[in-house]
């Protein structure tokens, strides 16, 4: 019912010239988001009713005997009314307010034409044809959901551009000076990336918001709720989701599952022999069930046997045979992992998950067999022989458990150097690196580096020293810089002297310009709520999330993640310095390792500032070199090695292009880790089959490790006859089953995954 009955008929004209009908509900609520954005506690509902009166008492007075109101007159007024009673800071934050989303308006309109183009393109092309289908490697851009998908993300982009950032940042980032990473998900405040502690998180049980799953109690169960765990997860982050401690999380499912496989076995024969009235069956259970290991000594049980040689051969078959089942499930779960890794899917069934795993550190029977088994998984393939792309797994090499002969996972090592020889997977990190091994502190995993499969790394905390870990952590964002166009600005082309004065301030500039950014995207995170996040926060994954309530101020929990700042080019940005990258020239290496300290200096700096972690990453993102290099075309035209590819070379990397040896280019890049603290990686191009030369694999591995490399990976052709299913390399003849290349031999090569981000 209207406060006045002549207001009944008043319309209201929006501003698409639509008329409505007047509302005096919406001019109270607009009223009292005006007192709520003040941030006062001295106000209380009486001041918010009393602007709301005044105005509906105007309205009424004024328009009468009129017909329509436009909806900038009612804005006015309450304005107006605001600053007549003397609430100066409600009338400053809601005309501010105002202002903005004037000015908003404005620019998404003048966008509006470029996204129609996108729509248009997205609708009729295929992804073949057009890179914004293609911008994201871990969707299917030619499917409905995925087509879909990149239609939100384009329309989300330009709204985050027009309503949710500073103009400065969306100019910068349109005119490739930098990239503002998942900027489609920036109004939804996602974070990225999360490592996941599936002990914390199985130990109650949890829920998917669909139903309740209880703690599980066998190694089936427990691969199962993990790949669960991945799914849910990458519904609340933009990401990926990591597994920092695999081997460790998934033991005691072992152990569960070899209590039952040993007592039904003990039961069985007993049953078969009329055995069980004759001990104490309730007492055998209660000791089983008190095993801290599968590894014990059966003499623990004499009691049971020590007058009967028949019952104590019958406790040494059923532990054998216990043994041999649980191994059995044991890979049998860890195939099955890898198999919903491969085919299940998130965000609306748009893509798998970009999921990744950390094992090789726990040395009990029951980790080891975890590891043992999932690597034996992996170098089986999924159903027809196929290399399986997710998770990317990543080995954790560590001095005294699996480095060196003689050490207990030394065998693990061995084998995980064998399936990525032929299955490029796994990865391999190295906590012994300079800047992983400070943190360590053995028999805790949770000090154990662990790396998301694209690189991006966590361990640090100076916002919150006490939890200096890696699990329940992750990056918030990261935006890129554009190393090699301020190269070009500053460096010696056209016969210049390089400008290293001005490089360095414009650099510097430009890293305070995405330091505000990332701030300015940080609030947006911490404005949102519990329930925007229902498993990342509402399960209790993201570090100290448990026991938040419903309105929950974020930002104390958030601040454990990283804010990041990237950089892609450093080659063509040192070639258009000093004539030459990194890989050719002494002078080079050492201008490349100075920037580059420069920019880990600058985030050390804002670390301080704002008691928040900033951290400096080797960017992941193959398909941003692309859209740089594109740009930076169109500017300066083809620079001889600088503009010259369809590509910036990847973050700090020696370019793929240029013959160097193994040795030198993992000697080179390695000095780069120690100061990427946000994320890196090195990898190896390797051409012919590693398969067969083990030694020369396993050789690159040390080198990595004696190079201070944190993260590394081997890159090497694998192929597949997809009529045999042979694997390895594939020549002009399938050494499979020895067809020729003319009698339809088609090689289907495998990539791998950790070269090429997951988002955009």
């Amino acid at each position: 019912m209207k406060t006045n009955a002549l207001l009944d008929t008043l319309k209201v004209i929006k501003r698409d010239g639509k008329k409505v009908a007047f509302n005096e509900e919406k001019i109270a609520i607009a009223v009292k988001k005006g007192f709520d954005s003040a941030l006062n506690d001295n106000y209380n509902p009486e001041d918010s009713n009393k602007v709301f009166n005044s105005v509906m008492e105007t309205i009424k007075e004024k328009y009468k005997d009129l017909e329509i109101i436009k909806i900038e007159d009612i804005q006015d007024l309450i304005e107006s009314k605001l600053n007549e009673l003397g609430y100066d800071d409600v009338y400053k934050s809601f005309s501010s307010y105002r202002k903005r989303r004037n000015e908003s308006r404005d620019v998404f309109q003048k966008r509006y034409h470029k996204l129609m183009k996108i729509v248009e393109s997205l609708s009729l092309k295929t992804a073949l044809e057009d890179d914004n289908k293609r911008e994201n490697g871990n969707i299917d851009g030619n499917s409905a959901m995925g087509t879909m998908l990149q239609y939100g993300s384009n329309l989300s982009k330009e709204f985050a551009k027009s309503y949710m950032m500073d103009n400065k940042f969306a100019e910068a980032h349109d005119n490739g000076t930098i990239h503002i990473h998942d900027m489609d998900f920036l109004p939804m405040g996602t974070t990225t990336c999360c490592q996941i502690d599936l002990l914390d998180l199985f130990k109650d049980g949890f829920s998917t918001g669909h139903g309740f799953l209880r703690c599980p109690q066998d190694i089936m169960s427990y691969s199962a709720l993990a790949a669960i765990a991945i799914q849910s997860n990458q519904n609340d982050q933009h990401g990926g989701q990591s597994i920092p401690a695999f081997d460790y999380f998934l033991a005691p499912g072992v152990l569960k599952t070899f209590k039952k496989q040993f007592k039904q076995t003990l039961y069985d024969y007993f049953d078969l022999l009329g055995f069980v009235n004759l001990i104490k069956w309730e007492h055998i259970v209660k000791d089983i069930d008190k095993l801290k290991t599968i590894e014990f000594n059966l003499e623990d049980f004499e009691d049971y046997y020590k007058d009967s040689r028949e019952v104590e051969r019958i406790f040494n078959v059923s532990y054998d045979k216990a043994i041999a089942k649980t191994n059995r499930m044991t890979y049998q779960a860890m195939e099955a992992f890898i198999h919903n890794l491969n085919t299940m899917h998130s965000r609306a069934g748009a893509q798998v998950p970009f999921s990744s795993i950390n094992f090789g550190t726990d040395v009990s029977p029951e980790g080891r067999m975890v590891t043992k088994n999932y690597l034996l998984a992996a170098n089986a393939g999924l159903g027809k022989g196929e290399t399986p792309i997710f998770p990317i797994s990543i080995f954790k090499v560590k001095e005294g458990l699996n480095y060196n002969p003689g050490e207990p996972n030394y065998d693990l090592f061995k084998l995980s150097c064998e399936v990525s020889a032929k299955r490029l997977f796994p990865n391999f990190s190295f906590i012994d690196s300079s800047f992983n091994k400070p943190y360590y502190k053995p028999g805790d995993y949770k000090t154990e580096i662990a790396y998301m499969g694209c690189r991006t790394r966590v361990m640090a905390n100076p916002a919150n020293p006490d939890n200096e870990i890696v699990t329940g952590r992750g990056n918030l964002s990261f935006t890129t810089i554009n190393l090699p166009r301020l190269g070009i600005k500053h460096g010696i082309l056209d016969g210049n002297k390089a400008d290293m004065k001005g490089f360095y301030e414009e650099l510097g500039s430009i890293m305070d310009l995405v330091r505000d950014q990332l701030l300015e995207r940080f609030e947006i995170q911490c404005s949102k709520k519990v329930y925007n996040f229902p498993f990342l926060l509402g399960q209790g994954v993201w570090i100290d999330s448990k026991g938040l309530k419903p309105n929950s101020r974020l930002k104390p929990i958030l601040k454990n993640g990283t804010l990041t700042i990237g950089f892609i080019g450093l080659a063509e940005c040192l070639k258009a310095l000093c004539g030459h990258h990194h890989g050719e020239d002494e002078k080079a290496r050492k201008l490349g390792l100075d920037i580059i300290k420069f920019m880990r200096e600058k985030c050390d700096e804002y670390v301080d500032e704002y008691k928040l972690n900033f951290s400096l990453i080797a960017t992941p993102a193959e398909g941003l070199s692309g859209r740089f290099t594109r740009i930076d075309q169109s500017i300066y035209g083809i620079i001889p090695g600088v503009t010259d590819r369809e590509y910036y070379t990847n973050s700090f990397h020696v370019p793929v292009y240029y013959d160097i040896s193994i040795a030198d280019k993992l000697k080179i890049e390695g000095k780069y880790h120690k100061y990427t603290n946000g994320g890196h990686i090195s990898y190896i191009e390797i051409d012919g089959d590693t398969a067969n030369n083990l030694e020369a694999f396993e050789a690159i591995v040390r080198l990595m490790h004696d190079n201070d490399i944190g993260y590394g990976a081997i890159n090497h052709p694998v192929d597949r006859d997809p009529i045999c299913g042979y694997t390895g390399v594939i020549n002009d003849v399938c050494p499979g089953c020895g067809r020729h290349e003319g009698e339809g031999v088609t090689v289907e090569r495998v990539k791998n995954a950790s070269l090429s981000y997951y988002g955009n």
